[in-house]
């Protein structure tokens, strides 16, 4: 059974002025929510909330999740931390430090004022998984010394932290497991696939996959994403996940290359490169258990969402979107 709040809630969103924290921030403010949107900037930017800036019901904080901080609050959002592999592989310790220290200081707040809280995790804790799709209860491949390790273990070790947390201290912790996600507000040097293959296509650059290309991704817009988010924060106490939230439609990244292409109606051409270390094969999200305990499952087809990042990537880049069919 998922709640909805009777009343209007004051609500931290750490990592607020990134990608899918700026979304989050938009649905809690037009559910009547007060929302602090805790940011450093590092991977965040003021434009995604430029448009709350003057809202009475939203305040801005920049503050680095490593240190401790101290805000009244009924709920928290823990989303501080580098989410693609060009900013996370940049500072790996420090990427582990903001995973590990945001971790525990966040925790540390909700046991301070009785919060619940939510850490936003990631299917890179299952690695390069032996299981597909992937289920919750999977315990993952990861390489514990590799260059993803710094995000995939610093992750994990978060989602001990909480685990540990609850059941220590007994705080009200959910804990969900983000697939790859896209739509607008993604950054041009975000550096994930999806941005990395829009701009190329839409400045006529070669597409560069690595590989062939037959990896496998699903990929979850974010408006979708942020929905799953709010219907596990209104599940009961002690139901604390991890919970799945992705798009189960599996696509190879040279499906993804060849369609971006088709709709931005580019001149670019496709160029292989050798496969990165620890790139994971395939990735999918097992969903039943979103499906039965929040009654969510994604409603953007890729073709849906992928049109609409273009058009903010084309507004970004100043360029005329071309027909998107």
């Amino acid at each position: 059974m998922v709640n909805t709040p009777s009343s209007p809630l004051r609500i931290l969103v750490t990592g607020g002025a990134g990608f899918v924290g700026s979304h989050l921030c938009d649905r809690l403010i037009a559910r009547g929510d007060k929302v602090v949107c805790l940011d450093n900037l590092y991977t965040g930017s003021r434009d995604n909330i430029a448009h709350l800036l003057d809202h009475p019901n939203f305040e801005f904080v920049n503050h680095d999740v490593n240190h401790p901080i101290f805000i009244p609050v009924d709920q928290i959002y823990n989303l501080a931390c580098p989410a693609s592999p060009i900013h996370y592989q940049y500072d790996p310790v420090m990427t582990v430090r903001t995973n590990v220290l945001g971790a525990i200081n966040m925790l540390d707040l909700a046991k301070r004022t009785g919060a619940r809280v939510f850490q936003a995790s990631t299917s890179e804790v299952y690695g390069d998984p032996e299981i597909h799709p992937q289920v919750e209860s999977y315990w993952g491949k990861v390489n514990p010394i590799g260059p993803r390790a710094c995000y995939d273990e610093g992750k994990r070790c978060a989602e001990t932290l909480f685990f540990d947390s609850f059941r220590q201290d007994n705080i009200d912790i959910k804990v969900v497991r983000i697939f790859n996600t896209y739509g607008p507000r993604m950054a041009i040097n975000d550096g994930r696939v999806v941005s990395n293959f829009v701009v190329q296509a839409l400045t006529n650059q070669p597409i560069t996959i690595y590989g062939e290309g037959q990896q496998t991704r699903s990929f979850c817009y974010v408006d979708d994403l942020v929905e799953g988010f709010l219907r596990l924060m209104a599940t009961p106490a002690g139901f604390t996940g991890p919970v799945n939230i992705g798009n189960p439609n599996e696509f190879t990244i040279l499906e993804l290359a060849e369609l971006t292409i088709e709709l931005i109606g580019s001149k670019s051409v496709i160029e292989r490169r050798p496969l990165p270390q620890d790139d994971p094969r395939q990735r999918q999200p097992d969903i039943a258990l979103a499906k039965s305990a929040l009654d969510w499952e994604p409603r953007t087809q890729l073709r849906e969402g992928l049109t609409k990042t273009i058009a903010h990537f084309a507004a970004l880049l100043g360029k005329g979107l071309v027909d998107a069919r």
